[in-house]
């Protein structure tokens, strides 16, 4: 009979210096540090292979370090595909099915992508500029390394709805805006404004009050309907902006709280010391996602409630009779 016991122990290994955020020894941390300075670097070299005097002289070199860079993140997707079976082993899901969730993951998906530009250039002859520029889709994979981008792509994907909305409002628009300006100004410009989806140029400049001034009404009716968009296009510009920041400041909150609770429940039963239970406290900071100084925000109102309390305490005690009890 076959011994499986140190291949399961090997894949647990793995998954704990690969995947386990909980797992925090010298090597989980050393290869953490080593993919994002590998990730930094590719970003540098797309960046540097842009300016033609850095890149023909140093061809063979920018060569070989994507190929390293290749192997490494091909070996990390593989290597993250075979250990996250590892991933709630007392759950009873066959291991095909934790594999294809994870595939079908943002983080996973961010990880194919990331790769996947490299291996479609070896089927291509042409080296075509625009399959260099899809590399730079490494530089999301930092996202797996910190919190606030986690904590942005939860955001995102909450007030997806929201975002739907302002697109839809945006493109209507675009539309009206383009169709006015086109008739109002088509016999003044005719090659300017020649028709609705020449016109949508100058519709989304004005819009998003950018403004480039190489296309611009001259007719006054013209110049009344450029200013009326661009006053909307002012407060719509500033609806994604609002709702990003509503979102984060909400999912901030809610962690906080999580995090309050879970900490309160603890010192409920008198499971956690919030001076001296670092691990402790890091893990259960990890598991609601937030950043040490967001954690160690919560931690000291904690403290100060706890301080208040203890005060509060003394304070009634001396308003009674250490003897007979009754109140002074």
């Amino acid at each position: 009979m076959i011994n499986h016991a140190p291949y399961r122990k090997l894949r647990k290994t793995i998954y704990n210096i690969i995947e386990n955020k909980h797992y925090q020894t010298p090597v989980s941390r050393l290869f953490d540090k080593f993919l994002i300075l590998l990730i930094l670097l590719n970003v540098a070299a797309v960046i540097a292979e842009s300016v033609d005097r850095w890149y023909y002289p140093n061809q063979a070199l920018f060569e070989l370090f994507e190929r390293f860079s290749i192997i490494i993140f091909s070996a990390e997707y593989w290597l993250r595909l075979w250990v996250i079976v590892e991933e709630d082993a007392e759950a009873d899901i066959p291991n095909w099915k934790k594999r294809l969730l994870w595939v079908k993951s943002p983080g996973a998906i961010i990880d194919f992508v990331s790769i996947f530009p490299a291996y479609l250039n070896f089927f291509v002859t042409v080296d075509l500029r625009f399959l260099r520029v899809l590399r730079l889709f490494r530089l999301l994979k930092l996202t797996r390394y910190f919190a606030a981008m986690q904590i942005l792509l939860v955001v995102l994907s909450k007030e997806k709805e929201s975002f739907k909305a302002v697109i839809f409002i945006l493109i209507i628009m675009i539309v009206t805006a383009s169709s006015g300006i086109y008739v109002v100004e088509n016999q003044a410009q005719p090659e300017v404004f020649e028709s609705i989806p020449k016109s949508m140029w100058w519709a989304v400049v004005t819009l998003t009050t950018v403004g480039y001034g190489d296309v611009i009404p001259i007719t006054v009716e013209g110049k009344i309907l450029g200013a009326v968009i661009t006053i909307l296009g002012v407060g719509l510009a500033a609806l994604p902006a609002g709702i990003l920041a509503s979102g984060l400041a909400s999912e901030l909150a809610q962690r906080r709280e999580l995090l309050e609770q879970k900490f309160h429940e603890l010192l409920l039963n008198h499971e956690i010391d919030l001076i001296r239970d670092y691990k402790k406290i890091d893990t259960l900071r990890l598991d609601v996602g937030l950043g040490k100084e967001q954690a160690h925000e919560v931690v000291l109102n904690l403290l100060r409630d706890q301080e208040f309390e203890a005060r509060a305490k003394e304070l009634d005690r001396r308003n009674y009779c250490p003897h007979c009890g009754e109140k002074l």
